[in-house]
């Protein structure tokens, strides 16, 4: 039953605030509802909280429920306010090329054919011929000044100072779903819950002029079991675009979860049913060493994101790099973005090759040379995967991988690359 997948959705703690969940359900019960999600092209690419998003959609989809997917070529021109401050606005040109990038992103997460095909719509076409009196008139007519006042982010600008413009964005939002409702009976808005004041304004802006009482839901801010956001990298965003975070640094990103953390991650993010999830939870809690659930939430995620290829390419990366693989059997785009994601260092190709304890010291492997020549004698170093002798000893240009790379590692779980060129 198409309603079922509410449950579906508490289970998985995807549900953090709905206007009424019991109405909703009793409306699934009678048939598929057509539903939608949006995403403003404020950035070139999409991040881990719009996977959510996607992923909660196509849940939907999958319930029989009809999606559609509205990239925002208006309100990318805005922005929603954000607590930190002013956005800077992008140029209409930037943003209609961010709008296709967000585009070709989603598309693959729908499926366009069969009797819930998805639609993908932009708010531009309907917002580039409405005048500025009517939408004062028909729009903003709806919104007391008082309520505005009173959202969480615009009680926080307000001292600092918050432009028209930002204050107005709610109003543009509320209109993606007043139209969506009139054109194709939309009934129910996703999104995250930092939009919650948003999509609520959207359903009262169509109960206010239709009459009509339509539905939204709100997925939770991802957060790690400390409370602190998830979504940022040491090189920022968790980036779904390949040539802003490479497959590989994505794959690592999930692999590397907190073990607190990767049962709530793989109720989010994968399509995983609750006997396989239980099942995954109870290994990590008996064998944590074995991190089954980490390398099924990596490899699913990846592979949803990236598909098949990339994700055994990611895997057979990490693999090579930590002494389980052929490093040789990499091509150069494979070990540019393996290697990019650690500590390196370059060296000029018309240079002499540093010392292999120069190398150590230098990519912050060990402290100092003498804990380089310590680390060698020990039996603890090694290059492209094989031990290293003598400390002193330089590496020779025939031990270069593709790329021109060399791989330092120290122990089992410690590289850092050398690209010389």
């Amino acid at each position: 039953m198409s309603q079922q997948v509410l449950d579906d959705l508490e289970w998985r703690g995807l549900i953090a605030h709905s206007t009424d969940v019991d109405a909703l359900r009793a409306e699934m019960s009678e048939g598929p509802i057509r539903f939608y999600v949006g995403f403003d092209p404020t950035a070139p690419s999409l991040h881990m909280g719009n996977l959510m998003q996607l992923v909660t959609a196509r849940r939907l989809q999958d319930a029989g429920h009809v999606p559609f997917v509205l990239v925002g070529g208006a309100t990318g021109m805005i922005g929603d306010p954000k607590e930190s401050g002013e956005r800077t606005l992008n140029s209409v040109d930037l943003v209609k090329e961010w709008v296709e990038k967000v585009r070709h992103q989603v598309e693959p997460f729908f499926s366009f054919e069969g009797d819930n095909a998805a639609t993908m719509v932009n708010n531009y076409d309907w917002t580039a011929s409405l005048s500025t009196i009517d939408f004062l008139r028909d729009i903003g007519k709806h919104f007391p000044v008082n309520k505005m006042l009173a959202r969480d982010v615009v009680r926080t600008r307000l001292e600092a100072g918050i432009s028209y413009t930002e204050f107005s964005y709610v109003l543009l939002q509320s209109l993606d779903y007043l139209n969506l409702f009139r054109d194709f009976g939309v009934r129910l808005q996703t999104g995250g819950s930092d939009q919650w004041g948003n999509i609520t304004s959207g359903v009262e802006l169509v109960r206010r002029v239709t009459g009509e009482r339509v539905h939204a839901l709100a997925t939770p801010l991802v957060t790690k079991s400390d409370g602190t956001k998830y979504g940022k990298t040491e090189a920022g965003a968790l980036w779904l675009d390949r040539e802003m975070m490479s497959p590989y640094a994505f794959h690592q990103f999930w692999l590397n979860a907190d073990d607190h953390d990767v049962v709530p991650l793989l109720k989010y993010f994968t399509f995983r049913d609750r006997d396989e999830i239980d099942d995954l939870a109870q290994q990590t809690h008996e064998m944590p060493s074995r991190r089954a659930a980490h390398k099924v939430l990596a490899d699913d995620v990846t592979r949803l994101v990236h598909g098949d290829h990339e994700t055994r390419r990611a895997k057979d990366a990490a693999s090579a790099l930590f002494g389980g693989g052929d490093l040789r059997a990499l091509d150069a785009a494979t070990l540019d973005a393996a290697l990019d994601a650690t500590t390196h260092l370059e060296v000029p190709a018309s240079a002499e090759l540093p010392t292999y304890a120069d190398l150590l010291t230098e990519t912050a492997l060990v402290a100092s040379k003498g804990a380089a020549r310590r680390t060698v004698a020990e039996g603890g170093a090694y290059v492209n995967n094989e031990r290293i002798d003598d400390a002193e000893a330089r590496p020779s240009t025939e031990r270069l991988l593709a790329g021109g790379w060399l791989l330092l590692r120290r122990g089992k779980r410690h590289v850092a690359g050398v690209r010389v060129g």
